[in-house]
């Protein structure tokens, strides 16, 4: 795994560029809102891309959207990351931080020939895309100052600086997931890299930024495909001024995920903020790595698949070419499986704090308990209404279905159970054989004395194994609990 240890030279001043040993990656999410379940699973795949090569994953935050640009939304991107365990190998770049040398290339650019000065209006512009609508053709800028004389500048006037796109022949990407893509050159307009104001734009910034952290591989969403042939315009011209350190870098552009019923994703989908998969839903971060993972990418069969097993793994040509298809059931079942594989003690923690918080005791006996509450949850919400039980204190309130279970023959036989488990000795097993002694006793089913407990000891109608919630009460709490219930009359 490559670190900041392994950068040859960092390039901290403004021209140079940091040159690494191998492969570099980058996620760079707009802190506009919160990490969304695509952009988690585009900074999944950039980290493993570096791990399987052994390479180095860098992040930036693209905070040049001054307006919508949140710091609730940069420690949302950081805090989703690094429960994902994907956070970056280095410290962060922030985009806004470097305009000074995004607006440096701009002007050597300029200055070399490879962009211009533009001085057409908005109300021009304006003007001629109403032109092209109306006489139905694509609009592309087609400016007269693409060339025209420096002494014909008008003095006073604003102007933007725009790249000069070639105009002839094609540029042809070979994609590492979609294989090779050809764009006609005259499809490619000359976009601007400098606003009026002397901001960079966000095509000029992204190119800069690239080129300066050294990434070599830009993985990132098929939305992008239009704007890698763009920015590859500033890329070429670069290297025609400075020549080597400007090289392409490798691009794999990744399929958009979609819901289940094939439509954009959204909230409706069970799109949400990774945040909210944890807090709201309940999931663990692996079972949401793994899930991730194989939305557009596989390895034969394989489902349940480690940390350690999808860096082996991982290959960017195996990523699908069509969307993938999100799907919350499937994502939930994922985390079933890792809820009973986690650790005891680590589930106990995560769910005492969804109980409000625990003593060290009631820590203990959570953890005591958690091998019996797990296999009944899908997640640590379910765990904690599983749990509960555990701290009720007396006399227990009962939810609708438990009340209407404890008639007054059912309290009565709570009497009968209080007075003959009170002599037993309290394990799971010799409970069970008392209990089902009493029922042949009385010819009843097993489930007429355990349905009524139930209901006494837990105050619901759901919950581990009788016999294991008797033991994990305790004697104690158990008779004091049943006796509460068998005192009472309906």
């Amino acid at each position: 795994m490559a670190s900041a240890s392994d950068t040859v030279s960092a390039g901290s001043g403004a021209g140079t560029a940091a040159v690494r040993k191998g492969v570099v990656t980058r996620f760079a999410p707009s802190p506009t809102g919160y990490l969304h379940i695509g952009g988690a699973r585009t900074a999944l795949f950039n980290w493993l891309f570096a791990r399987h090569h052994g390479g180095t994953y860098l992040l930036r935050i693209e905070d040049t959207d001054r307006a919508r640009s949140t710091e609730p939304a940069i420690e949302a991107i950081f805090d989703g990351l690094n429960w994902l365990g994907i956070g970056g190998d280095e410290e962060p770049v922030f985009q806004f931080a470097r305009s000074d040398r995004h607006a440096e290339i701009a002007h050597k650019l300029l200055a070399a020939g490879h962009a211009y000065r533009c001085y057409l209006t908005q109300e021009e512009l304006a003007a001629r895309r109403a032109a092209a609508q109306a006489e139905r053709r694509p609009f592309r800028i087609e400016s007269e100052w693409r060339d025209a004389d420096p002494s014909t500048w008008p003095e006073g006037q604003p102007w933007v600086v725009r790249i000069k796109a070639p105009r002839d022949g094609a540029t042809t990407i070979d994609d590492l997931v979609q294989g090779p893509i050809t764009v006609q050159n005259v499809e490619i307009d000359d976009y601007v890299i400098l606003r009026s104001d002397g901001t960079p734009t966000y095509m000029l910034a992204v190119v800069v930024d690239d080129h300066d952290m050294g990434v070599t591989h830009v993985i990132r969403g098929d939305d992008h495909i239009n704007n890698a042939f763009r920015q590859l315009v500033v890329i070429r011209a670069m290297q025609a001024v400075e020549g080597s350190g400007w090289e392409d870098p490798a691009y794999a552009h990744i399929p958009l995920i979609h819901g289940a019923d094939g439509a954009k994703l959204s909230k409706r989908h069970g799109a949400l903020g990774v945040d909210a998969y944890r807090d709201e839903l309940g999931l663990l971060p692996e079972a949401v790595f793994n899930y991730l993972l194989r939305l557009g990418w596989g390895h034969g069969d394989a489902e349940i698949i480690s940390r350690e097993q999808a860096v082996e793994w991982f290959e960017i040509g195996d990523v699908g070419k069509g969307a993938a298809r999100f799907d919350l059931k499937k994502l939930q079942n994922f985390n079933g499986h890792y809820i009973r594989e986690a650790d005891d003690a680590r589930l106990a923690g995560l769910v005492a704090q969804r109980l409000g918080g625990l003593d060290e005791a009631g820590l203990a006996l959570l953890t005591t308990a958690m091998p019996v509450l797990k296999v009944r949850a899908a997640d640590l919400m379910e765990l904690a209404a599983g749990a509960r039980f555990l701290f009720a204190q007396r006399p227990l309130a009962l939810d609708e279905k438990a009340a209407g279970l404890l008639t007054d023959d059912a309290r009565a036989l709570l009497g009968a159970m209080a007075e003959r488990l009170v002599a037993e000795e309290w394990t799971a097993a010799a409970l069970e054989a008392s209990l089902k002694a009493m029922a042949e006793e009385r010819g009843l089913g097993l489930g007429k004395l355990a349905q009524p407990l139930r209901a006494a000891l837990t105050g619901t109608t759901t919950s581990p194994g009788i016999f294991d919630v008797l033991v994990l009460l305790g004697r104690d709490e158990s008779l004091a609990r049943v006796k509460d219930q068998a005192a009472q009359t309906t």
